[in-house]
């Protein structure tokens, strides 16, 4: 069941995102620390082109694989594929937020803020009734067949549209966001650093 060893992993990273999103939000408001739109951009890319482009398709191969052994968990793969399209809505609304306090600066804010607390708070919930409901049926109803080929299929064997060169290229993005993010959620510029970048951007 490596599948779900991967799922697991991808989880974590999503939430290292998510977490970093939401710290760096609450540095603003708290510590009037000057926001890096280049960090906030790659994070909402990320959490837009890794889960709903890469990890989402594969995730709903195997459920659906799930509901051809299991036809009683139909309706918690219905949630789970309407979740993915709320996800995916939520986004589009997270990047209009973004854009708007980019260019709209402080006044903006408390939207993007309650945008990314929103989209944080969704996702989380989404994980854990994957992880707490759809993950176990899965162990229990598909056989060793199906984890076979399902296994095959998460580790980029056979599919050339998520393959392993996929992977990799959101790998780097996700190092691109830990080396851009200031500490201590990255290693990137420390947030005098930071302010200093912002201002001369804008000027």
């Amino acid at each position: 069941m490596r599948a779900i060893d991967i799922i697991h992993g991808d989880h974590r990273s999503i939430a290292a995102v998510l977490h970093g999103m939401l710290f760096l939000v609450r540095e603003i408001r708290l510590r009037r620390r000057a926001p890096d739109f280049d960090v906030f951009g790659a994070m909402i890319y990320y959490i837009d082109a890794f889960p709903e482009r890469f990890h989402h398709p594969k995730e709903e191969r195997l459920f659906q694989r799930l509901v051809e052994r299991f036809a009683a968990g139909a309706r918690d793969v219905e949630r789970l594929s309407s979740e993915h399209r709320r996800g995916a809505q939520m986004i589009r609304a997270l990047e209009q937020a973004l854009i708007r306090y980019e260019n709209g600066g402080d006044r903006e804010f408390a939207t993007f803020a309650d945008a990314v607390a929103a989209y944080a708070a969704f996702h989380w919930h989404h994980m854990r009734y994957e992880e707490d409901v759809l993950m176990p049926k899965a162990r229990t109803h598909l056989t060793a067949s199906d984890w076979q080929e399902i296994d095959a299929m998460f580790s980029g064997h056979d599919d050339p549209l998520f393959g392993l060169a996929a992977s990799a290229e959101y790998d780097k993005l996700f190092r691109r966001i830990v080396n851009l993010a200031p500490p201590p959620i990255g290693v990137g510029p420390a947030s005098r650093d930071a302010a200093r970048a912002v201002t001369a951007r804008r000027s």
